[in-house]
């Protein structure tokens, strides 16, 4: 081992700049969320499969250069105003999502996150708080994410999935398999306050059984849409010889 006998001057950076080198041929915007591909680590305009790096504080134009010819120097961490789909007062704290560099959203399918809610500005604007590569993503865990549309019987391929329920789910009939197909899901009510009506029917004859909850035959688990919050959820899993088991939940759901 060996320690300094002398001073060593050292390059230090601006604490919330970072610069990433560009892919070839493209030009990053002033303002675009800019992620990182990962097979190359160059940095691009977001794409949903990217790793979020920042905000572009100043266009990167590489339109005829070699990837890492030029970097981008982008906000890494902060406080930005955005137009995120549908966001309402009372979406403070909810995690928000990008599907490219300029189209932000609370529904995680296919999207990079970027951060969360800070502060409402108005209809459909809200102050993001962001710090890329620190913030972590609260669905990380499960790379594989779907919406819910319409009918919906789960099945074996559908363990360790999370599924996103917005407003329009209301009429949706979702239906869990018989108890000797096991399935371990998760389902989010992802609508605004108030929006969304989540129902989960046991398969004929099965109960769902959970805390408080009495299991019943052939009773759904509803999520009260009065009280609903963006990000309720429950986990499910099946393979009790009675139905399936509400292993976490939050929000207010009943089984009468």
């Amino acid at each position: 081992m060996t320690t300094l006998a002398a001073n060593k001057p050292r390059p230090f950076e601006l604490g919330s700049r970072n610069h990433v080198p560009v892919i070839a041929a493209d030009i990053i915007w002033e303002g675009a969320a800019v992620g990182v591909v990962d097979a190359t680590g160059h940095a691009r305009p977001l794409n949903a499969a990217d790793r979020f790096a920042g905000f572009a504080e100043a266009k990167a134009d590489n339109a005829a250069g070699a990837a890492a010819d030029i970097n981008v120097q982008v906000v890494k961490s902060g406080q930005i105003e955005l137009a995120v789909t549908g966001a309402v007062i009372t979406d403070v704290g909810q995690p928000v999502y990008a599907t490219d560099d300029d189209t932000f959203t609370f529904v995680p399918t296919s999207a990079a996150f970027i951060g969360f809610v800070k502060r409402f500005v108005s209809a459909g604007v809200a102050v993001v708080e962001f710090y890329a590569g620190v913030f972590q993503d609260p669905y990380g865990e499960y790379t594989v994410r779907e919406t819910l549309s319409g009918v919906k019987t789960f099945d074996i391929e559908d363990n360790g999935k999370v599924f996103f329920a917005d407003a329009a789910a209301d009429d949706d009939a979702l239906t869990l398999p018989v108890v000797a197909t096991p399935v371990n899901i998760k389902i989010v009510a992802i609508g605004a306050f108030g929006t969304t009506k989540v129902e989960i029917a046991p398969a004929a004859a099965d109960k769902i059984q959970g805390p408080d909850l009495p299991g019943t035959d052939n009773t759904p688990l509803s999520l009260t849409k009065a009280t609903q919050r963006r990000g309720d959820f429950v986990e499910l899993a099946t393979g009790d010889a009675n139905g399936a088991l509400v292993t976490k939940l939050r929000g207010i759901w009943t089984t009468a």
